[in-house]
């Protein structure tokens, strides 16, 4: 009879791997280790820079008025010099061009009333009125077929805005329904055939003297806010999203997660390149 032989055993201690294999994986290592510190780093240039211009904003805000730019001017207007520059304009108001944009303010839902302000040399100016409810909106839209009309001539102080093209979250703007998601200064010039309309928009009013005579209980000087009078000005909110900090925190963080894994592995190489068991 033949005997059976025994099976050899499999078991042994885990092959360490190949040198190529370990090349690889402490080049790939290495490389996101540097590249979460680049990004990290790269997150806080970022932050000094949002930050100087918060800073250079919040001046901006609270200077003087100056004149609106001219014709002339329009193609070097920017938002990083002109946005939220106090600025005033002269002439009378289109109210038969009137268009609302839908807003979501501190007072609630409803509309930006916007107004052309045409001034003596033809060029127009949209105008951001103000806040107004849902409530006033038929108040505030112009009828269909009306004639055209023109207020007297005024002076408006606001603020200086930049175009807001296309429209809101999800939602075209329709020009032909005149539904506006968003103060899109070249489609609403094209809608209500302003041939020679500024490339910005101004809020009429300026929200830290808004607030200050809120807090008063004045609308102007001696005279008491009437909280029913639409529409609202001096209600822009400027604010600048900053989370930079965050963002460089956690690109540290996963270099710190990188570092550790790395000398996780190499002591789990050691303790495997070491005799599974000692010859007695």
């Amino acid at each position: 009879m033949t005997s059976a032989r025994p099976h050899a055993s499999n078991a042994g201690p885990a092959r360490p791997r190949s040198v190529l294999l370990k090349a690889m994986l402490a080049l790939l290592g290495m490389a996101l280790f540097v590249a979460f510190l680049g990004l990290g780093s790269w997150q806080l240039q970022r932050r000094a820079w949002k930050l100087a211009l918060i800073e250079r904003v919040t001046e901006r805000v609270r200077a003087a008025p100056v004149a609106v730019p001219t014709p002339a001017q329009w193609p070097q207007v920017n938002a990083q010099q002109h946005e939220y520059l106090p600025v005033t304009v002269s002439g009378r108001f289109l109210q038969h061009k009137t268009v609302l944009a839908q807003a979501a303010t501190e007072l609630g839902s409803g509309f930006w009333v916007l107004t052309p302000l045409q001034a003596a040399d033809g060029s127009q100016t949209l105008i951001n009125r103000g806040f107004v409810p849902t409530s006033e909106r038929q108040t505030w839209l112009p009828e269909s077929g009306a004639p055209a009309s023109e207020s007297a001539q005024q002076t408006i102080t606001g603020l200086l805005r930049m175009t807001e093209p296309g429209g809101g979250f999800l939602r075209d703007n329709d020009a032909r329904q005149q539904r506006w998601y968003s103060r899109d200064v070249a489609a609403i010039a094209a809608a209500q055939g302003l041939d020679k309309a500024a490339p910005y928009f101004i809020d009429e009013g300026r929200p830290d003297l808004a607030r200050a005579r809120d807090s008063a209980g004045m609308d102007s000087p001696g005279i008491p806010v009437a909280h029913s009078t639409w529409p609202r000005p001096g209600m822009t909110v400027i604010a600048f999203h900053n989370s930079h900090l965050v963002y460089a925190l956690t690109w540290y963080g996963m270099a710190l997660m990188v570092l550790v894994a790395a000398i996780v592995v190499v002591r789990w190489e050691k303790r495997q390149a070491a005799p599974a068991h000692k010859t007695l």
